[in-house]
């Protein structure tokens, strides 16, 4: 049995660096969410950290829609699945480059731009559990506060959360290396030998 590491946010970029493909890890601290709407609007608006409710800088964004209950003046976490990471391929190396960005959390992997900026900038991708909303909720301790609820909506918001134990495995890293990309040519080298 393969011994997860342990990591707790913000990251550093020797953290980062130190991380490869294959590495599985347990995340502790804190991340944001982000999604489509917050993407285009990080990239376009381009506020700074003194406009928002919380720091990105050596952050993890998460790409999830999470559904979120209020209660009084409270926010309770239902499930927090992740969403397609390509649905945001177009943003995702400036944010990493404008915001300080250390990690991405999400499903699929993403393309060579952003492969680019996380060897650019120490950054790393880290694929977590698909169709698991529920269990990966309950490694989310807390709500901590969200921005842009009113604007973009409950799942398009930028939530805080504090995490604990939140499993994840490094599928891109800041050295080139994608296992999606690595599985992509591999199952075309299938096929074509299953064609002949």
């Amino acid at each position: 049995m393969v011994n997860p590491k342990s990591l707790t946010t913000p990251l550093s970029k020797e953290d980062v660096l130190s991380l490869k493909v294959g590495d599985l890890l347990l995340l502790n601290g804190k991340i944001v969410t982000a999604r489509d709407k917050a993407h285009k609007f990080l990239t376009q608006e381009k506020p700074d950290n003194k406009d928002m409710p919380f720091d990105l800088k050596g952050g993890i964004i998460y790409h999830c829609g999470p559904l979120i209950r209020k209660t009084d003046d409270t926010y309770k976490l239902i499930a927090a699945g992740p969403t397609t990471s390509t649905r945001v391929e177009m943003y995702e190396a400036q944010v990493i480059r404008d915001y300080g960005i250390r990690g991405i959390i999400g499903k699929g992997g993403m393309g060579e731009k952003t492969l680019a900026a996380l060897t650019d900038h120490g950054c790393v991708y880290l694929q977590t559990i698909s169709g698991a909303a529920a269990y990966l909720a309950d490694r989310i301790t807390k709500v901590i506060t969200g921005w842009k609820i009113e604007e973009f909506g409950m799942p398009e918001a930028m939530w805080l959360l504090e995490v604990k134990d939140f499993p994840v495995i490094v599928t891109m890293d800041a050295h080139g290396n994608s296992l999606h990309a690595e599985i992509e040519k591999a199952s075309l080298e299938r096929l074509k030998q299953l064609i002949a």
